[in-house]
């Protein structure tokens, strides 16, 4: 159990990224590793523009934009993108961008292991009880505020305004918002529009099952290989099969076309 407590910032500093996106498959992405993204995020957590919220899309998210347009909106609003997947930062690299991975569940462990005090309010939108008892037992966490979101949120916007309405009756500078895409972007949306929300919003899909034990990710050297998405598919193949072979490559496929779309923007300027 951690029990140092950690200083807040001072005073609100307005969440404007640090400097220029980087335009890579219509997203602009903020290029930060993982130390500086969760920094940023702590420091700017209180920001003057009220609440804000944080978007980690990966290949399966990128890929489900084109199917559905609808839901790119979601992404864009978000005022910090970060990239969640080292196939997006290799496909970056053929084009000499410099896009690090910068994955949720690292972004969210750093949080909670560098950047949150254990004694201020945590609000987590999702997840189990049993997972709650372990997150609050594994950071000496004394004040987390649980929503139990239902099943079937996209379809619910009761539940999705319910899930905004205890982010503004529980006041925190975190609020992890933990049940998938794009069903957190949307709760991230309505949290936006609610005007009573204060802090950070982070869609952060499964990051506290990996950081409670639920989830096992890949090891380390699996993930520097970028092969963390076979770790998964091998760990659960029902699930993840379409989603991984027959979705996933789908990617350099828009790549290509993100790539002549970016060169004939330059050739006319």
């Amino acid at each position: 159990m951690q029990a140092t407590r950690r200083i807040q910032p001072t005073g609100p500093v307005a969440p404007v990224p640090p400097k220029e996106a980087t335009d890579f498959l219509g997203l602009p992405f903020q290029a930060m590793p993982v130390p500086q993204a969760a920094r940023y995020i702590s420091a700017n957590a209180l920001g003057g523009d009220g609440f804000w919220y944080v978007v980690t899309p990966n290949v399966d998210h990128m890929v489900r934009m084109t199917r559905e347009p609808v839901l790119k909106p979601l992404y864009e609003r978000s005022k910090l993108i970060l990239n969640d997947s080292r196939i997006i930062e290799l496909l970056a690299s053929w084009d000499k961008l410099d896009l690090p991975a910068s994955p949720g569940a690292d972004v969210v462990q750093r949080l909670f292991a560098k950047e949150i005090d254990p004694d201020e309010p945590v609000v987590v939108v999702g997840c189990t009880a049993s997972e709650i008892t372990a997150l609050k037992a594994k950071f000496g966490l004394s004040d987390v505020r649980w929503h139990d979101a239902p099943m079937g949120l996209r379809r619910n916007p009761e539940a999705i305004q319910r899930a905004a309405d205890f982010m503004a009756d529980n006041p925190a500078r975190f609020h992890f918002l933990c049940v998938g895409s794009p069903q957190q972007e949307m709760i991230a949306q309505a949290a936006s529009e609610h005007g009573g929300v204060t802090g950070v919003g982070l869609c952060c899909g499964a990051s506290i099952d990996f950081l409670t034990g639920k989830s096992r990710r890949a090891p380390e050297w699996m993930r520097e290989m970028r092969l963390e998405w076979f770790y998964r598919l091998t760990n659960e193949p029902h699930r993840l099969t379409k989603r991984y072979l027959v979705d996933g490559p789908k990617i350099f496929r828009l790549w290509w076309a993100d790539r002549k779309r970016r060169k004939a923007r330059a050739a006319a300027v």
